[in-house]
């Protein structure tokens, strides 16, 4: 480094994709220094645009959007779908898993009585780089710094701050969070354990031309060396078992493309023209730790796994939902003994669950009789209405739990979006990035232990359309409930939890 030191800043993120920038608007929020270095020179990416560059976003996700008053501009740029023939079906896929649909009339939505109806909805699906538009307008608007063609480099941990290098720069921070995606070189820098189950095929995503497009039948089709699905024009997904041999191996020419699908379709197709085309394998690892002293990681950086379902996105916001107020909460000085370590063993659990549902998808795509034979019992049992509803909840993330201990079975989970008498809505309520404090008594009787963390928590007391049998309700700023009462609300029961989230009272 040179004698004169750059400035400090508070957090220093690497990676500009949905994460980082979700991390950034986060901070922002809390009022954090942000500064977010990006490798690549430009945002827009061919890729992104392309209809395999369509991303669902889950429940936890639209809620988080909606928390943040995101959700209308993002839904705003949803894509029209050309390809997509669901809107002329008799039923309404509602989601897949490993290519077997479930439908939105097979789905028992009773089966969760802590959800009400809010603007979030279940599911939304979005081009990744209008994701990232949103984003990335947003973090800036909001007093995030943004450099791009300056991918980490190196990086030294030195006592109280980390001194970053990248595109020839140094640069401080008092923490650094990788959010770099799956090859991330944080993590590689970082000497983070990484760790899990190697690849079983290489997948293909191209855009292409077919001199006869009326050769390759349209839809998803399981055949005796691999899978493929064909959306006309001339949209393919395929995966050919090779244990991920051609993943960045070689160039994707429009020889190599037409010679697998040729093997896996078993047709003589013939390519006019590859367009676009990317790789990607079923390689499932995760991080054994998300912090190492002042560097995290998060999204891809922490765990890879397949995109079949399309959870990767989804996983990586929700690790910076949660991370970020625990992070804004530890620069301020306020935060709880602990509270940051709860990031890795919230977030942990969930992504390990997250691989182990892509592995169990990539069983159910192996070319062998076995496979088939046991795809044809999970299509019986996704078509009842159980079935259907266990893979909605999972598929869509509404039964996220967190073991945060504590009796109520509220607690942990995400607030439901209660509407309040005058009109307002709890997740409104959360914009600001403080706790929140439901008191379903206009009387306010927790007033006054609630006052003690004014600076930190909203109280707001008032009646409800439909309070689901409770009186009072504390929220975490990412959402998710921490003590719950159905009865009269205890005073000493409440001000322990906002001791145990928000550090002592004053």
């Amino acid at each position: 480094m040179t004698d004169r030191l750059p400035s400090l800043h508070d957090i220093v993120i690497a990676g500009a994709g949905p994460v980082g920038l979700f991390l950034a608007c986060e901070l922002r929020l809390a009022g954090i220094s942000v500064l977010v270095l990006e490798q690549a020179e430009a945002a827009s990416s061919p890729l992104k645009r392309l209809p395999f560059g369509l991303r669902a976003l889950s429940v936890p996700t639209l809620e988080a959007l909606d928390r943040h008053g995101l959700l209308e501009a993002v839904a705003a740029m949803r894509p029209g779908q050309p390809g997509a023939h669901w809107e002329q079906q008799a039923r309404r896929p509602a989601g897949h898993f490993a290519g077997i649909q479930f439908f939105h009339d097979d789905i028992d939505a009773a089966k969760w009585p802590y959800r009400l109806p809010s603007p979030a909805g279940t599911s939304l699906a979005v081009e990744m780089e209008a994701l990232e538009a949103v984003l990335t307008e947003r973090a800036g608007a909001m007093g995030a710094e943004i450099r791009r063609g300056a991918g980490v480099e190196d990086f030294e941990e030195t006592g109280e701050e980390v001194r970053v290098r990248a595109g020839g720069e140094w640069f401080r921070a008092r923490w650094l969070v990788g959010c770099d995606g799956g090859r991330s070189a944080m993590r590689k820098l970082g000497g983070f354990a990484f760790a899990g189950t190697d690849p079983e095929f290489t997948g293909y995503s191209a855009e292409v031309e077919l001199v006869d497009p009326e050769a390759l039948p349209a839809g998803r089709h399981y055949t005796a060396t691999g899978m493929y699905s064909f959306a006309r024009p001339g949209t393919i997904a395929m995966v050919e078992f090779d244990g991920g041999a051609f993943h960045r191996t070689q160039p994707i020419t429009r020889a190599h493309v037409e010679a697998v699908l040729r093997r896996v379709s078993g047709i003589d197709v013939e390519l006019a023209e590859l367009r676009l085309a990317t790789t990607w394998t079923d390689r499932a690892y995760q991080a054994a730790t998300y912090r190492e002293g002042r560097v995290l990681l998060a999204g891809d950086a922490a765990h890879v796994h397949s995109p079949l379902g399309g959870q990767g996105l989804n996983l990586g916001i929700g690790d910076a939902v949660n991370l970020g107020w625990k992070l804004a909460a530890t620069i301020r000085g306020d935060a709880p003994e602990g509270l940051l370590d709860s990031y890795q063993a919230e977030r942990h659990p969930v992504g390990a669950r997250v691989l182990d549902w892509s592995r169990a998808q990539v069983a159910l795509m192996r070319p062998t009789p076995a496979t088939r034979a046991l795809e044809a019992i999970i299509r019986d049992l996704i078509e009842t209405r159980d079935g259907a509803t266990y893979f909605a909840e999972r598929v869509w993330g509404v039964t996220l739990r967190y073991d945060l201990g504590g009796g109520h079975p509220l607690v942990g989970r995400s607030v439901p979006d209660f509407a309040l008498a005058d009109g307002r809505r709890a997740g409104a309520l959360l914009r600001e990035g403080k706790g929140l404090l439901l008191d379903f008594d206009p009387a306010a009787p927790l007033r006054g232990p609630a006052g003690h963390w004014e600076a930190r928590i909203a109280y707001v007391a008032a009646k409800v359309e439909d309070g689901l049998g409770l009186r009072a309700v504390l929220v975490r700023p990412d959402g998710f409930v921490a003590w719950a009462s159905d009865g009269a609300p205890d005073a000493e029961g409440v001000t322990q939890a906002m001791s145990r989230w928000f550090g002592a009272a004053g």
